[in-house]
């Protein structure tokens, strides 16, 4: 994809000039790159860049940058953005020498997932784990996206870099002997959580066990019993022909 864009050259430089400049409608910004050529600052219009930065190709093609009466191809390699505002900072450019490879992150376009066996026959959930790739390439032979295929994806498989299928002359960069995963099925694992019931105390089975007889709590049952025989003993008056007797 062709994507142009407008830059202008800009005569100052500092952070109190960047501020004047941002507060007029306009992002600075620098390109470099090229063995004749020096970094050049350059400025932008904010509003019509910051519609740029939504498109996915404005990240991932080689760029063509329209400065005074030349054009250059670039590529985009860094942007600052505000903390907190939706406001470009700065924004960085490098030239593009057709002769010379370079690296850049394109995006993974994952398709064919509803054909996928793990998506078809169980409830599995297919997890993009990576959703862009590192290539190597020269410039013109740069693809906007990578395709993954996951049309034959099953439950507890995975697509690892090496089995993706990447245009010609377009290396993946990993490090050496790694194939990083892309894409995996899995069945989510169901956690069932089981209350703990503690254990009952023996004072709490004394309780209960007293409760049931009709004793207070803390009081036992056979000490209730002898001091009721106890008191009914008690309870008897000796009779007047006892003391006659």
């Amino acid at each position: 994809m062709q994507f142009e864009f407008t830059a202008f050259p800009r005569g100052t430089e500092g952070r109190g000039a960047s501020r004047r400049l941002r507060r007029t409608g306009r992002a600075p910004g620098i390109v470099y790159g090229g063995t004749e050529t020096p970094p050049q600052p350059i400025e932008l219009d904010h509003n019509a860049l910051i519609h740029a930065l939504n498109k996915e190709a404005f990240h991932s093609s080689i760029l063509t940058m329209k400065l005074g009466e030349a054009a250059q191809r670039v590529l985009l390699r860094d942007v600052q953005m505000h903390p907190f505002k939706h406001e470009v900072l700065h924004i960085d450019f490098q030239r593009v020498d057709e002769n010379r490879k370079i690296r850049m992150k394109v995006p993974l376009h994952f398709i064919n997932a509803e054909l996928a066996p793990a998506a078809t026959t169980t409830d599995a959930i297919i997890s993009h784990v990576l959703t862009e790739l590192d290539v190597a390439c020269l410039p013109r032979d740069l693809p906007g996206f990578v395709e993954v295929d996951l049309s034959q994806l099953a439950v507890g498989q995975s697509i690892h870099v090496s089995d993706l299928k990447l245009p010609a002359g377009v290396t993946a960069v990993t490090r050496p002997g790694a194939s990083p995963v892309v894409a995996t099925a899995i069945v989510p694992r169901i956690v069932v959580e089981v209350e703990e019931v503690a254990a009952p105390t023996a004072e709490a089975t004394a309780a209960e066990a007293a409760a049931a007889e009709g004793a207070k709590p803390g009081e036992k049952t056979g000490e209730k019993s002898g001091d009721k025989a106890a008191e009914k003993a008690g309870d008897k008056t000796p009779s007047k022909k006892d003391d006659k007797k």
